[in-house]
């Protein structure tokens, strides 16, 4: 029997790395940095390494108070052992989404079984939002990883009242406060409360919230470099990172980053994919797993966070991921009741049909297309369609998804398993580069370009820090002048009077203004 559960651990370890390398570490390296996010904070960590600053991120050479410092950090670190390159600034977030699943497999194991942290950890792997988001070079796979610590901390305190729990879920709750500031600390404190009262237990949610060890496990970790970079930036440090960028998130939109009330529902039902239509079962019997202390936790905990952020202002597509871990347990719990998987599995091969349609959507759609940049996109992306055999691709992929459900020899189990490593191989081995290849193929293409003729850039109209990262060079966004070189994209193109065209592809361009002249060299307006 020791033997049986040894041998059948080892293979849900060797599965799940594979998953997991499938997931976040197929192509890491491969795909240029996408804009704005992972350009930014790419970017910013080139910044800092050219200036030697590790207090203070910039970005365009001004303060970036957008995210606090630890992302920054692990980046510039990668960056130190593997170059300047996409795979460095991708592998923190990398590692931390592999950390981020091993947490969801070890809370699972405790509180149910094996098999049980096996689906959960791999449901999510396989996940379409978390496949991309797990590999950006962004804040949040670190965030997430951490919050996944600390609600299981917490869980684990309530059931055996042990003071390590307390300690762990301080801890985890700082890095993630590092990471990104006061969501990784308001979604444990708001989800805790709420769970302690509906227990009625809130004497004991008192006593670890005002814990003095944890308390002072947390500040070690947080006010140092908090402390600092006010006595660095001062008052702008405040205004900028704790009044725009988080009281200000959740006021207003943000960049015309907003959104109807219903706006995560989409965005769930995609993200999940392919796990969609396991969310049936689970919403089915809401009224039993409230009933069960851990279930209600877990829907209190997706609950608060797909609330929160609807009523959120600002809305973005990633902030429903806080409340995506569990789900995932919920699912996997699910999934098992499940005995007929061909239902399940047509979600992700609709999906997979759907973008095998894109050229004929295209086709359709882009005489209406009156903006020259979305237009060159669409022709550059309905060319790389053609050619690269995509509709095809991806139609295979969608029949295998669906003759998987049937294959035999298979449990119900492994079949969703396997067609969703199908899945998720077709977004990240065909999807995402081709996405690339359209979008930022060109800005990565003439940063290279004007790195390689020593150009000065001026960034107009646009805003592509990635431009930055690949040219080694701060670039001033402004209007350009009389004979500077800039990089916009063909939309504006029009607004130049007698540029020489240095680089164009897929709607940027790279364009040189005339020397001088009384209208030569100049914008025909604003």
């Amino acid at each position: 029997m020791i033997n049986h559960f040894e041998s059948s651990s080892r293979r849900d370890i060797a599965l799940l790395a594979a998953l997991f390398t499938i997931s976040f570490f197929v192509g890491l390296g491969s795909s240029p940095l996408f804009d704005v996010d992972e350009g930014a904070f790419s970017e910013a960590t080139r910044e800092m390494l050219a200036s030697g600053n590790y207090l203070t991120t910039y970005l365009y050479g001004e303060p970036r108070f957008d995210k606090p410092i630890l992302i920054y950090w692990l980046q510039a670190l990668s960056v130190k052992l593997f170059g300047l390159n996409e795979f460095a600034f991708r592998l923190p977030s990398a590692l931390a989404s592999t950390a981020w699943g091993i947490a969801i497999y070890l809370f699972s194991r405790r509180m149910f079984d094996r098999h049980t942290a096996f689906i959960a950890a791999a449901v999510m792997a396989l996940s379409l939002q978390i496949t991309i988001i797990g590999k950006a070079a962004i804040a949040d796979a670190l965030l997430n990883c951490m919050l996944a610590v600390s609600m299981f901390a917490v869980f684990l305190y309530f059931k055996e009242r042990k003071r390590a729990y307390v300690f762990l879920a301080f801890a985890a709750t700082g890095i993630g406060a590092l990471t990104k500031g006061p969501v990784a600390i308001l979604i444990p404190f708001a989800v805790s409360f709420i769970f302690f009262l509906s227990q009625r237990d809130l004497r004991a949610w008192l006593k670890a919230v005002f814990n003095p060890a944890g308390i002072v496990i947390f500040s070690l970790i947080v006010l140092p470099w908090y402390t600092l970079e006010y006595l660095d930036q001062g008052a702008a440090f405040i205004e900028g990172f704790f009044f725009k960028h988080n009281i200000g998130r959740f006021s207003n939109p943000m960049e015309k980053h907003g959104g109807a009330i219903w706006y995560y529902i989409p965005v769930l039902l995609l993200g999940i994919s392919p796990s969609t239509a396991l969310l049936i079962p689970v919403f089915r019997k809401i009224r039993s797993l409230v009933a069960d202390p851990l279930s209600s936790y877990l829907l209190i905990w997706f609950g608060f966070v797909f609330i929160f952020f609807s009523l959120s202002g600002t809305k973005l597509p990633h902030y429903i991921i806080y409340g995506y871990t569990p789900l995932f347990i919920l699912i996997a719990q699910s999934l098992r009741s499940v005995s007929r998987i061909f239902l399940i599995n047509l979600w992700p091969s609709a999906i997979l049909l759907l973008l095998a349609c894109a050229p004929v959507f295209i086709e359709h759609i882009r005489t209406d297309i009156h903006d020259p940049y979305i237009a060159a996109l669409l022709e550059s992306g309905l060319s790389l369609m053609k050619t690269s055999g995509h509709t095809l691709i991806l139609s295979i992929a969608a029949v295998a998804v669906t003759g998987l459900s049937f294959a035999p020899g298979l449990s119900v189990q492994n079949r969703f398993i396997a067609a969703g490593a199908i899945f998720c191989l077709a977004i990240n081995l065909h999807i995402m580069p081709l996405a690339a290849r359209i979008m930022q193929e060109p800005v990565k293409e003439a940063a290279l370009m004007a790195k390689a003729r020593g150009y000065k850039i001026v960034m107009w109209k646009i805003n592509n820090p990635s431009f930055l990262v690949y040219s080694e060079t701060l670039t001033e966004r402004r209007k350009p002048k009389a004979g500077e070189i800039v990089l916009t994209n063909v939309t504006h193109l029009e607004k130049l009077q007698d540029a020489v065209i240095l680089y164009q592809k897929n709607g940027i361009v790279l364009a040189k203004l005339a020397e001088t002249g009384n209208q030569n060299g100049t914008l025909t307006d604003q």
